[in-house]
């Protein structure tokens, strides 16, 4: 090979790297800036929107202390077992979940579910903290209303970190986690493996903080083919040697589809009976 042609290809090669260091850096960055909108999917209602179910509720508009507006839906049944505070995955608003939430108003629990900020018809500024403290601001409202043992605190997804926050502060009667994680960094680093993502996220969510430090049971369902959380981020969870733990495997379920599988039912039936 001649020394000309040598220099053309390390001319080549050198293009070739800082094209693809610059895209690691732009990639890097839109991660880092652009990671709320990855990581939260909200879709907006307008404010008169009204809401249609099959089962009776109250429509709730909590004022937060830093003047933020929670929508929420109470649904209330005659002489209920108990009380479920429900905490939704990352993407929709309430007049999805609300119906989601009706499976569990059909075994007779009341139901509340809120929609986090930016969602639905909730208002304020999203952030790791006010998320926590509006899931406290709905318990304290539930307190009102029910004793602490008739609270069931169930998390779907995102939901998940929120409702294990809030359980390892309070005293509810069980913990519901479907479809959880380890934390946030550990998705992120299933999924994009390449990057110092530990350095670049401002959403930790560490649901294995929170886990060893609640008192009620906690049961754990998760799908083997889950393609968004993985199912090893949540058996690793069940790794972490806590009393009054089930961790449920539905072979074969992926994120969303789990309702369709009768392990799901059964688990559910079970710690709801």
């Amino acid at each position: 090979m001649s020394i000309t042609v040598q220099k053309k290809l390390k001319r080549r090669l050198k293009k070739f790297i800082i094209v693809l260091f610059g895209l690691y850096i732009m990639i890097g960055s839109a991660l880092y800036f652009f990671q709320e909108k990855i990581l939260f999917l909200p879709t907006t209602l307008e404010q008169d929107y009204q809401y249609q179910f099959n089962f009776n509720f109250e429509e709730l508009f909590l004022k937060t202390d830093d003047d933020a507006l929670i929508n929420a839906l109470h649904f209330k049944v005659e002489n209920p077992k108990g009380v479920i505070l429900y905490f939704h995955g990352n993407a929709g608003d309430l007049s999805r979940w609300g119906i989601i939430a009706e499976y569990f108003v059909e075994m007779n629990y009341d139901v509340l579910v809120m929609d986090y900020r930016t969602y639905g018809k909730s208002t304020g500024k999203l952030s790791e903290k006010v998320l926590y403290s509006d899931a406290q601001f709905c318990y304290n409202y539930l307190l009102k209303h029910y004793s602490e043992k008739q609270i069931t605190l169930y998390g779907r997804s995102l939901g998940t970190g929120i409702a294990s926050q809030l359980a390892s502060i309070n005293k509810p009667n069980q913990l519901i986690l479907e479809t959880p994680y380890y934390s946030i960094l550990d998705v992120a680093e299933h999924r994009f493996p390449m990057f110092p993502v530990k350095k670049l996220l401002k959403y930790h969510f560490p649901t294995f903080q929170y886990l060893p430090k609640t008192d009620c049971s906690v049961t754990i369902i998760h799908g083997t083919d889950d393609s968004v959380v993985p199912y090893s981020s949540s058996k690793k969870l069940s790794e972490l040697n806590l009393q009054n733990l089930n961790f449920v495997t539905v072979d074969g379920g992926n994120h969303n589809n789990l309702i369709e599988f009768e392990a799901y039912h059964k688990i559910i039936k079970s710690v709801l009976k």
